[in-house]
């Protein structure tokens, strides 16, 4: 069993790659707002805890969370798991890894996608889709070959998202390195940490993180 941490600012591709490791490998994401939502909708006496959280405006604790990941590894049938959106906190770093000992399992390893902040609010703010089949185009690197047409259906309802615009990224960018970057140096002291550079090609980075967890590449 692979148990791995996908660490990156937004836009950094970590959704992207999770779904390659799930169908190359067998394993499975959690992600942390799947999870709760999957929870609230299954009449379990978590999922009734979470909703009575969520139903009045609480913010879902760490205890919760972890409640609901132990429920996930006991369940089994994986041959590992990609934890996405959890740890943010150097306080649910700690909590994972005890639930992980307890479980008698263990991070292999823990992967920081690294990016150039000027880059990715280039790679962010130029993209766009189409609202009709999803296709996804870029301003500079894949542009639709007649403005303002989709290529694959015809649609003329492209779509741009409404957070996808500078502003709203760099703020979003300084909450995780506010946030969530003290992790890239608490699993760097364990050992743990490897890196992969996320703005290459969705192939190139996914031939990183293989190299990684296949024991290829030094940490």
């Amino acid at each position: 069993m692979t148990n791995v941490i996908l660490l990156g600012p937004p836009g950094a591709g970590k959704g992207t790659q999770a779904k390659r490791l799930e169908a190359e490998r067998g394993m499975t994401q959690l992600s942390t707002g799947d999870m709760l939502r999957e929870a609230r909708s299954s009449g379990s006496e978590m999922g009734k805890l979470v909703s009575a959280v969520m139903d009045a405006g609480g913010l879902v604790t760490d205890e919760i969370v972890i409640g609901l990941i132990r429920e996930k590894l006991e369940q089994g049938g994986a041959k590992g798991y990609i934890f996405d959106g959890f740890p943010r906190t150097l306080g649910q770093a700690d909590a994972l890894g005890e639930l992980l000992s307890q479980l008698g399992q263990k991070l292999d390893a823990v992967i920081s996608m690294q990016v150039d902040d000027a880059a990715l609010v280039r790679r962010i703010t130029g993209r766009f889709t189409c609202g009709n089949c999803g296709a996804v185009y870029h301003d500079e690197t894949s542009p639709t070959k007649v403005p303002g047409v989709c290529d694959t259906c015809g649609s003329t309802n492209l779509t741009r998202r409404s957070d996808d615009n500078e502003d709203a990224l760099r703020h979003r960018l300084m909450e995780y390195y506010k946030k969530t970057s003290p992790l890239i140096g608490y699993y760097y002291a364990k050992g743990d940490l490897a890196h992969v550079d996320a703005l290459a090609s969705v192939d190139e980075v996914a031939i990183g993180i293989s190299a990684i967890l296949d024991g290829e590449q030094a940490t």
